[in-house]
């Protein structure tokens, strides 16, 4: 990856629906050169996927979205929990963290009770000591 990739990659996550035509010329290419190292990162693996994110406030259909941190037991491997952790139902993004915290998830429970038992599967299936939750209540506009 050289620097015009990553501002390719900073636009992207910005809007990851800009034309390539569009986004070639925010980074003085053609259209075909955009578009040809966006399918070379895609390939490489460095843009894993394109995603839509929903505002919680909008969509009651999914019930809580919720953030969780996590800390594993000290018994628990990484690779262990990966596998663990998206069989269960609601886990949407697991991404391994610095600080305080081993991982940060992110899900969807119907309700209340739908994550309390997501939680206590965590600690007796996946392998967690220690877990911190927040419920999204809206995300911010962007503009």
């Amino acid at each position: 990856m050289d620097r015009l990739d990553r501002e390719i990659l900073g636009i992207l996550q910005g809007d990851a629906r800009i034309s390539y035509r569009d986004l070639g010329v925010r980074v003085g290419l053609s259209a075909n050169a955009a578009g040809d190292r966006v399918r070379r990162m895609r390939r490489d693996g460095v843009i894993r996927g394109f995603t839509v994110i929903v505002d919680p406030a909008a969509d009651t259909r999914s019930g809580l979205v919720v953030f969780i941190d996590v800390t594993l037991r000290l018994d628990t491997t990484n690779e262990e929990f990966e596998r663990s952790v998206l069989m269960l139902p609601g886990i949407t993004e697991v991404v391994h963290v610095t600080g305080g915290h081993d991982y940060l998830l992110r899900a969807t429970a119907a309700d209340p009770g739908a994550l309390d038992s997501l939680l206590r599967r965590l600690k007796r299936e996946a392998g967690v000591a220690h877990s911190n939750t927040r419920v999204a209540l809206r995300a911010a506009p962007k503009h």
